[in-house]
């Protein structure tokens, strides 16, 4: 008889340059990064517009904003299942400034155990946007039960969410001790 080990996998911070391979991090343009074609002021100086950061992209349906209802969930966290979406970017916004977790795997053939999944911590001034075909874990919301602010495909022909079951990977989750009072 053969016993399952659990495999934890600890957060990172998201970054632009290592979150890049699965699509981008919605945030701010940093100094260095900015330009007048990138971040300029509007509104009579009231407002800089960061313009373009991200660029939702779907095959066929409409771009659609929606609120998920995210449950809080405990640590360590037990992973579920991963998705992809074949027809468009989808993009997650926290609504109540709270931080969550994103886990991500290559676009292309589904993740095969933990050692193709990425883990990371992501700051409620941070969003995300999933490339078409990147595998991903469903919200994980930290600290209390969160609305996302969700920008994807809706009312396209085909199907455009498939699933992967990995509860049986047994896999779980946890935090940097930098952010264990989450």
């Amino acid at each position: 008889m053969s016993t399952l080990m659990k495999t934890t996998i600890v957060a990172r911070p998201l970054t632009k340059a290592e979150f890049a391979p699965y699509g981008t991090v919605i945030e701010p343009y940093d100094k260095a990064a900015q330009t007048p074609e990138n971040s300029y002021h509007i509104n009579k100086g009231y407002a800089c517009r960061h313009h373009a950061i991200a660029e939702a992209k779907l095959d066929g349906g409409d771009v659609g904003m929606s609120i998920f209802r995210a449950k809080k969930r405990e640590f360590p966290i037990a992973l579920s299942v991963m998705e992809y979406h074949p027809f468009g970017t989808q993009a997650f916004f926290s609504m109540n400034g709270q931080d969550y977790i994103v886990i991500v795997a290559p676009a292309g053939a589904p993740p095969q155990s933990a050692d193709d999944l990425t883990v990371f911590y992501v700051q409620s001034h941070q969003g995300v946007q999933y490339d078409a075909n990147v595998w991903h874990h469903p919200l994980l919301a930290l600290g209390c039960d969160s609305d996302f602010l969700v920008i994807d495909r809706i009312n396209g022909e085909g199907k455009n969410c498939y699933e992967l079951d990995i509860e049986d990977w047994q896999v779980q989750i946890e935090l940097a001790s930098e952010h264990s009072s989450v």
